[in-house]
């Protein structure tokens, strides 16, 4: 399973683009807001930074803007992949683009039925957020099951699941068990990854 790293502050993420488990990064204008820096600058070193897809998403909610969005931000660098949102005009946005040759990842996927029509517009990746289900009292994993059962009964279909709204390890692990092609995760989680209270119980006794 590849990890993509949800991050747009550039300390973070060449930090942990220097371990070498980082394999893409997801960003959006909120994340980038925060930095207080300008969209394009940022997507454009964050891209000189990483190899792989580099998520940059448009603001706009009306097809004709997204698609204007998307073809400017998709100039950046090549390994720009465009993120629209789950909408009518979103998967007109995401056809129109990867008709182009531009990759799309559909964001704020909440259905099986929704990744379906990804699917159908030619999405490289889906990104179903399974935490904000959780939130709602719904079972954000057995979205992700149901959205590899159907991708798997059709040779044809060639989007990844990119397990997204991840709040925990144990999210990635059950992403991983059910085998979800990508998760993107907060730099918080990934670290949490990587620490047990017994491992640092056992370097301990060893040094």
């Amino acid at each position: 399973m590849k990890i993509f790293l949800d991050s747009a502050d550039i300390g973070e993420i060449t930090a942990l683009c220097d371990t070498g488990f980082v394999d893409g990064i997801t960003t959006n204008p909120s994340l980038i807001a925060k930095s207080g820096r300008n969209i394009l600058d940022t997507i454009a070193e964050i891209c000189s930074l990483v190899d792989g897809p580099v998520s940059a998403e448009v603001t706009a909610t009306d097809f004709e803007t997204m698609l204007s969005e998307g073809q400017k931000l998709a100039t950046i660098a090549q390994n720009v992949t465009v993120k629209v949102p789950l909408t009518r005009d979103g998967l007109m946005t995401c056809r129109a683009l990867s008709d182009a040759g531009t990759d799309v990842n559909v964001t704020l996927c909440f259905t099986a039925g929704q990744a379906l029509l990804a699917a159908k517009a030619g999405a490289a990746f889906i990104s179903p957020f399974v935490g904000r289900l959780d939130d709602i009292g719904h079972d954000g994993m057995q979205l992700i099951a149901e959205i590899l059962e159907i991708y798997g009964n059709y040779d044809s279909i060639q989007t990844e699941v990119l397990v997204a709204s991840i709040r925990s390890p144990m999210h990635v692990l059950h992403a991983a068990r059910l085998g979800a092609d990508v998760c993107t995760i907060p730099p918080n989680v990934i670290q949490q990854l990587a620490k047990h209270t017994l491992t640092d119980k056992g370097l301990e006794a060893f040094l």
